[in-house]
């Protein structure tokens, strides 16, 4: 059974019973605390409540952890995608109970900078109007949702993705609040060995300032260049006869002179500097642990970001700091060549299935039937597919692709000409891109839609909803994951908890003698997402998994 919950302005809690149609099948009743009423009622199979950042974060500092949860505001943050027009408008429950009333919708708060403490992450809700009763709003909010998810093309996907990003809700505040195991020590040694001494008054660290000086020599004596400043490095280049458009690091590479290679350096270790130096180390790792606070669903595919701390662009470098508590080890697990196997569930291409279906390595099975045996060019090809290369050696082994797997090819080609042309596309339960009436300015032109398919911005927008299906429905899968992973090791009652996650890598830090069972658990984890998202198909899901203390020995 299902029970809605909310707090109380003076600390308590209203919770009640739900029926199928989401309305109350019982009388509404009032606890003391929100933990009180949780902890009291561990038979509940699902809780429903307005935001998991909100709601459940207080829980897990009382020690109560729920199985699963309906989060309202991330539901309706998916329905509104789904419904043609809508996608990017406001998503908490004032925005949904004012659409339900057709009221006038308010705007969603204005994002927050991040913090470092996690019981500081979290801002006021969005204000109902006065006189309306919170809790009551939500009860309604949430029958009305169940309804639009019904009138959905595939209902029975779209309540697998709310419950998917529900779980991810929860996985997220629980590895928030475990956080990263970080050793202080090694990264103030390991930034002392690469950047050197750290001088007073913010001045560079001592290899910078040295690096510096080698640019400004390289373009001749008396010559100052801050290569911090992009502007001062084109401008240096100009006068020695050198045209930039920027100062990326390709562009640079192609460039024949004495100041790249100490540029380059510099621009290196000024990314580690400002990105993960002593003031990042200061600021997020405390007692051991670095707690990002992540943010499912944060981009329009379903991926991940965090507020701050850079969790998600951690230098490999830095990976050394990361190691197990004494005596546990971190299972570090990667998925492998995802997205094509994706692309072959959701596809349904007999040939690309029956690939994804055999051996550890896909290219190397695809170019030993299709590429000579070629696995490079294979790679080249399929993930060409993808994300729509069409020059170079993509190109030249596209259409022998097309002719092997065209229900694979045809069916990134049908997502591309629908975002070329200004039309939503869909992953495979439902989440919905951005439509072209809120495309990023690189997505979008000035030209009337009735000839959008020609223009450069519409080809653009082809390449990202080329991408959207299958990187979205990887994403998908990849919380399906998520979610039976968490669910088997509380089963099992393992001590192993959760504590990274990117798009297709898994952390989870345990004891030792737990690792064979937490590399088990992922894996038929993922199987049984496969299953459960896109049905039976031959696709495997397989995971690299290493058992180690350093997560920089995993890669």
């Amino acid at each position: 059974m299902r029970w809605a919950v909310a707090e109380t302005g003076d600390g308590g809690a209203r919770l009640c019973p739900l029926g199928q149609d989401g309305r109350p099948a019982g009388p509404i009743l009032r606890e003391p605390s929100l933990a009180e009423a949780v902890r009291a009622r561990p038979e509940v199979e699902r809780w429903v409540w307005r935001s998991t950042a909100e709601i459940y974060r207080p829980l897990l500092a009382a020690g109560v952890r729920v199985e699963r949860c309906y989060d309202v505001q991330a539901a309706e943050a998916l329905l509104i995608g789904y419904e043609e027009g809508q996608s990017g408008q406001a998503r908490s429950l004032a925005a949904a109970w004012a659409r339900l009333r057709n009221l006038p919708v308010p705007p969603d708060a204005p994002a927050r900078a991040a913090e470092t403490q996690p019981s500081l992450f979290d801002s006021g809700p969005v204000p109902l109007p006065p006189g309306t009763d919170e809790f009551n709003a939500m009860l309604e909010v949430y029958a009305g949702q169940l309804v639009r998810t019904a009138k959905t093309e595939y209902p029975e996907r779209m309540r697998l993705l709310l419950a998917a990003e529900s779980a991810g809700m929860l996985v997220a505040a629980e590895m928030s609040r475990s956080g990263i195991p970080w050793r202080a020590d090694v990264h103030r040694e390991l930034l002392d060995k690469l950047l050197g001494e750290r001088f007073a008054g913010g001045l560079e660290p001592r290899r910078m300032a040295e690096l510096a000086d080698e640019v400004s020599r390289a373009f001749g004596a008396g010559v100052r260049v801050r290569p911090d400043l992009p502007n001062d490095i084109i401008r240096a280049f100009a006068r020695a006869g050198i045209e930039l458009s920027s100062t990326r690091k390709w562009e640079l590479q192609q460039v024949d002179h004495p100041a790249v290679a100490p540029l380059l350096a510099y621009k290196s270790l000024y990314r580690l500097y400002t990105a993960h130096g002593w003031s990042w180390l200061e600021q997020w790792v405390h007692g051991g642990r670095f707690r990002p606070e992540y943010l499912p669903g944060g981009t329009v595919s379903g991926r991940w970001t965090t507020n701050g701390g850079g969790a998600l662009q951690i230098p490999k470098v830095i990976r050394q700091a990361i190691r197990a508590d004494p005596g546990w080890v971190l299972v570090v697990a990667d998925a492998d060549q995802m997205e094509p196997r994706i692309l072959a569930a959701v596809s349904r291409d007999p040939g690309l299935m029956e690939v994804a279906g055999r051996g550890e390595d896909l290219y190397a099975d695809l170019a030993a039937r299709a590429f000579g045996g070629d696995r490079a060019q294979a790679k080249i090809a399929l993930l060409g597919a993808i994300y729509g290369q069409t020059s170079g050696d993509a190109l030249t082994h596209m259409a022998g692709l097309r002719r092997r797997y065209p229900a694979a090819v045809a069916y990134v080609d049908d997502a591309a000409r629908a975002g070329e042309e200004g039309r939503l596309v869909r992953t495979w339960l439902g989440r919905t891109c951005t439509p072209l009436s809120v495309a990023s300015p690189d997505q979008v032109s000035d030209e009337p839609v009735g000839g959008y398919g020609s223009t450069s911005a519409a080809r653009a927008r082809g390449r990202f909803t080329r991408n959207f299906v299958v990187q979205g429905s990887a994403a998908d899968w990849a919380l399906l994951v998520l979610a039976g992973v968490r669910h088997a090791m509380a089963r099992a009652g393992l001590r192993a908890e959760l504590v990274f996650f990117q798009h297709d890598e898994v952390i989870v830090h345990c004891p030792a003698e737990e690792a064979t069972t937490v590399a088990e658990v992922i894996a038929t984890a993922a199987e049984t997402a496969g299953r459960i998202a896109f049905g039976p198909t031959p696709v495997r899901f397989p995971f690299t998994t290493a058992v180690v203390e350093c997560y920089w020995d995993a890669k």
